[in-house]
């Protein structure tokens, strides 16, 4: 039963296809199966890019639970926009995730494994990560038993934990992509929609205790960065002057 409203964020599909429409023609350099020295700095944590945003209001606006809506509703809700749009995003620098660019799924100094249904453990390539991660969650957001749609299905008692592993996995994909792939981004001129959904997703899980802190403080120093409105500029100062 809950809606799939566009986010206030400005992160449409159609924003991002326009955008990758326009920069792909351009041409790039192929991928050599290593890391760019650029990422190793926190190429992202710079200024020039930080600061680049689709929206300059306080996200916590948009993730605190409305007083009419069910926990359950707005955490489903949310969750599978979230999907959504990481997922969007991620394809516009797939064709650079490749099994010999990201011959495992890092982000900063992390390495992460899939462990199966059955709990076996595997290292995999950056794609095979994300594609493990992405069918899961299509699978889940999408069972009626789950994610219910019709009116007065209940959810189940294991919704939250479900909810908890569904943020998990897709911070790391977020996180891959801040490590592996910004410099793409960047020549997509994609990453004020990155620093966007970025924040709105880390506010998001903060707000209801989603992803364990210890989960995500490898990106904390740009979490900081991000989740921090931007200061008014001096037009909009000498507007509210006036």
């Amino acid at each position: 039963m809950h809606s799939q409203k566009t986010s206030k964020s400005g992160l449409s599909c159609k924003m991002v296809l326009q955008a990758v429409g326009k920069v792909l023609r351009k041409s790039k350099t192929k991928p050599n199966g290593k890391k760019p020295p650029a990422e190793e700095k926190k190429h992202y944590l710079e200024p020039e890019y930080t600061k680049v945003r689709v929206v300059d209001f306080d996200l916590k606006e948009l993730v605190v639970l409305p007083r009419e809506i069910d926990l359950n509703e707005w955490l489903a809700s949310n969750t599978t926009t979230f999907f959504n749009l990481i997922n969007l995003q991620y394809s516009t620098i797939s064709e650079f995730c490749t099994g010999d660019t990201c011959q495992a799924m890092t982000a900063c100094n992390t390495i992460y494994y899939w462990y199966d249904e059955r709990g076996k453990k595997t290292k995999c390539t950056g794609p095979q990560y994300v594609d493990f991660v992405m069918s899961l969650v299509q699978k889940l957001v999408t069972d009626e038993e789950i994610f219910p749609t019709k009116y007065g299905k209940e959810f189940p008692n294991s919704f939250e934990s479900l909810v908890k592993k569904i943020c998990r996995y897709l911070f790391h994909v977020l996180a891959h992509i801040y490590w592996a792939h910004f410099k793409e981004t960047v020549a997509l001129e994609l990453q004020g929609h990155l620093n966007t959904l970025y924040a709105h997703f880390i506010v998001f899980v903060r707000e209801f205790n989603l992803v364990d802190p210890k989960e995500t403080c490898i990106m904390d120093d740009l979490s900081e960065v991000l989740c921090t409105p931007l200061p008014p500029s001096p037009q909009q100062n000498h507007v509210t002057e006036r």
